[in-house]
């Protein structure tokens, strides 16, 4: 059991001894220091279900962030997990290596190669539109990874509701063409599942926009990818997503699928 298992396991048992899940970072920090974690905040954040220690597995509970530095155990692992799709198609795709292109394996820098060869574009919206408007004010815009806090509140399933207070919203990346809004989140490796949450929350962040007098009207449809770069092989592997209820974080649905093999012209 590794050190941050260690802590995981501590504040479960000691929810568990007090009859209440939720807890704070103050008490995160707390049972870290006890266990030399040098970096609590990142304690409870566990993007993929493998990485829950052993006693979340066995009693079926996972965690939720609620925001303002509160957390929670919450029972169903699979509500707050998604198991990936099996890839639909296989693409070929040739492109012109340019130098940053494998610098390093952040998961920002794939998010750029995948950018910059058009892939993304090509799996959002089933072509490279970057050159099809001759108006540049017509073409699909780009916006960079950012962070944000704000509130809002949704189902967890039927009968469960989350309030989030002050809760940070982490973006890879967004994409916007002629009202349909990309968002993204990028890993390295080959996970096989991971936590609705990375989606959903940049999702219905945007969503949320549709209040704007100056947006409702215009935003059409908010879709969800999911990239995986294999680091051994460099293929890059997308799963699209939306919600069907956009209160409803149980709502996910699974939209398609590609994995883009890239060829060195």
């Amino acid at each position: 059991m590794n050190k941050k298992e260690k802590v995981l396991t501590a504040l479960f048992m000691l929810c568990q001894k007090n009859e209440n899940y939720q807890f704070d970072n103050k008490l995160v920090k707390k049972i870290a220091q006890k266990y030399q974690f040098g970096n609590p905040f990142d304690a409870t954040k566990i993007d993929n279900k493998e990485k829950l220690p052993a006693i979340l597995k066995e009693n079926d509970f996972a965690i939720i962030h609620l925001g303002d530095g509160k957390h929670q155990f919450i029972k169903g692992i699979n509500l707050v997990y998604h198991q990936f799709e099996p890839i639909e198609n296989i693409i070929k795709w040739e492109y012109q290596k340019s130098l940053l292109n494998l610098y390093n394996t952040s998961e920002s820098n794939i998010l750029s190669v995948a950018n910059n060869q058009r892939i993304l574009h090509h799996f959002l919206f089933g072509k490279d539109t970057e050159f099809n408007d001759i108006d540049i004010f017509k073409r699909p815009k780009t916006y960079f990874p950012h962070r944000t806090k704000t509130n809002f509140s949704y189902l967890l399933s039927q009968d469960i509701l989350v309030n989030l207070e002050n809760i940070q919203i982490e973006i890879d990346l967004t994409i916007e063409y002629q009202g349909t809004i990309g968002v993204f989140e990028a890993k390295n490796g080959q996970p096989d599942n991971f936590a609705i949450y990375q989606i959903y929350h940049p999702f219905l962040y945007y969503y949320e926009a549709k209040k704007d007098k100056n947006i409702n009207d215009k935003l059409k449809k908010i879709i969800c990818v999911y990239l995986v770069r294999n680091t051994k092989t460099n293929d890059i592997h997308l799963w699209a997503y939306t919600f069907s209820n956009p209160y409803d974080i149980s709502s996910i649905k699974f939209l398609k699928s590609a994995t883009y093999q890239l060829i060195q012209k």
